[in-house]
């Protein structure tokens, strides 16, 4: 009995402790190694989508002369892969809903990465335009799936900033196109750069080995713990998330967003899209001028984007994009219809462009925004549809800017982006302030 006396103490001791608490990542009090992972492999993951979209903007005009194409023709080139990456946020968003989203993750890497790699083989129009549509394809995807990703296991507390701080690699990956395109592209030739530039592929083999499937999904999908997810989906799998969300209950939130991406996307696409052909043409600045003063908008969206993270997360979301619009528009409206006050000067013109870009640092607060919207089921098919559909809207704004410079110039087609961005700040007011309820959801 004596020898018994140490092990009931003992058993005792522990039954008065509290009973260990198993958090999911979203409910944990601090963040750890796993948060950082995802958050590291999503930025990434985002800096090389939007720098194999935006790398053709700068080699426009090199494509042009080579395929013996017209400012039209290349802006068929460039709108296709915008409205392609509207197909491939809903398609990729919807397979993530059902396979989970670290696997989909991956699947969209490769994608954009081939599409990439192809478009420096292309041979004429018609193959360049289709080898733009895969690249658009993954680019749609990868962005809902990283922001899904991480509002699902990132603490309310943290949303706003960590989310601003993966769409932060929008703006790397722009300043790494910039330095490619304006740079490297004249030594190295356009067919070149696009090949080099589909290395990001390896990415997708640290996505599947580094990162953890997001708790939040897996409570929905118990199979996949045991590896029972079935292998190849039917129609109607792919389909029921998004026949949820053009006529369920979430269907006014769903267009509700994509108006306001849309709003904002025609805003940035409207003038990023021909900003180096403006300046190299219209205003007589050389390739390498031009680059660098578009990088400095680059960094002013990379700094915009963070600072707007902690000021959602101190004022409000909707408060946050109404000051950040006006920040824009005011940029935008300097290079452009009042280039006479400024284009006289290099240091004029930069500050205008970091202005610009500053205020389309407002981009980092859709993650957060739209995670908090749509419920764990349609989540990820909610916000790459309504993202992507946006920026699929962009399918006809390249070719009408065109149309606009044949009579204003580009300056006055770049102009109007101001009144998109105006009009966002607006918008927004429509949506629900900040919320935290992902954090104990798990329908």
């Amino acid at each position: 009995m004596a020898a018994k006396a140490p092990r009931v103490a003992r058993l005792r001791k522990s039954a008065l402790r509290k009973p260990r608490q198993h958090h999911m990542l979203a409910e944990r009090p601090k963040l750890g190694k796993q948060h950082y992972r995802i958050l590291a492999l999503c930025w990434a993951g985002w800096i090389f989508d939007i720098y194999d979209l935006i790398l053709f903007t700068f080699l426009i005009p090199p494509i042009s002369i080579s395929l013996h194409l017209n400012k039209l023709q290349m802006s068929y080139a460039l709108g296709v892969s915008l409205g392609a990456s509207a197909l491939g946020g809903i398609v990729m968003g919807a397979l993530a809903d059902l396979y989970g989203r670290r696997r989909v993750l991956e699947w969209t890497i490769l994608t954009y990465s081939a599409g990439t790699l192809l478009s420096g083989f292309a041979h004429g129009l018609v193959s360049l335009i289709v080898f733009r549509i895969i690249t658009g394809f993954g680019v749609g995807g990868e962005w809902a799936t990283g922001h899904t990703y991480i509002g699902e296991t990132f603490p309310p507390r943290f949303r706003s900033r960590y989310a601003a701080f993966m769409q932060t690699g929008g703006s790397v990956g722009c300043l790494m196109a910039a330095a490619i395109g304006g740079f490297v592209a004249p030594h190295l030739g356009w067919r070149l750069v696009f090949i080099i530039s589909a290395l990001p592929a390896v990415l997708s083999a640290f996505v599947r080995r580094a990162l953890p499937e997001s708790d939040v999904w897996l409570a929905r999908h118990p199979e996949a713990r045991k590896g029972r997810l079935f292998i190849l989906p039917r129609l109607s799998h792919v389909m029921d998330p998004i026949r949820n969300l053009m006529t369920g209950p979430h269907r006014r939130d769903f267009v509700r967003s994509i108006i306001l991406c849309s709003l904002d996307m025609s805003a940035f696409y409207i003038a990023f899209s021909w900003l180096p052909t403006y300046f190299e043409e219209q205003r007589h600045l050389s390739a390498g001028t031009a680059a660098l003063i578009i990088s400095i908008a680059y960094v002013g969206i990379l700094l915009g984007q963070l600072i707007f993270g902690y000021l959602a997360d101190a004022i409000g979301r909707r408060a946050s994009f109404s000051v950040f619009s006006c920040i824009m528009a005011t940029g935008l409206l300097s290079i452009t219809l009042f280039w006479s006050d400024t284009g006289g000067s290099f240091t004029a013109v930069g500050g205008a462009m970091f202005v610009t870009g500053f205020g389309a640092g407002m981009f980092g607060g859709y993650g957060p925004l739209f995670t908090e919207l749509f419920p764990t089921a349609v989540r990820n098919t909610a916000m790459g549809g309504a993202y992507n559909m946006a920026r699929g809207t962009q399918l006809f704004t390249p070719t009408l800017v065109a149309l606009l410079a044949r009579e204003l110039g580009l300056s006055g087609g770049i102009a109007l982006s101001a009144a998109f961005a105006l009009a966002t700040g607006v918008y927004v007011w429509t949506f629900p302030p900040n919320s935290s309820k992902i954090a104990s959801e798990v329908e």
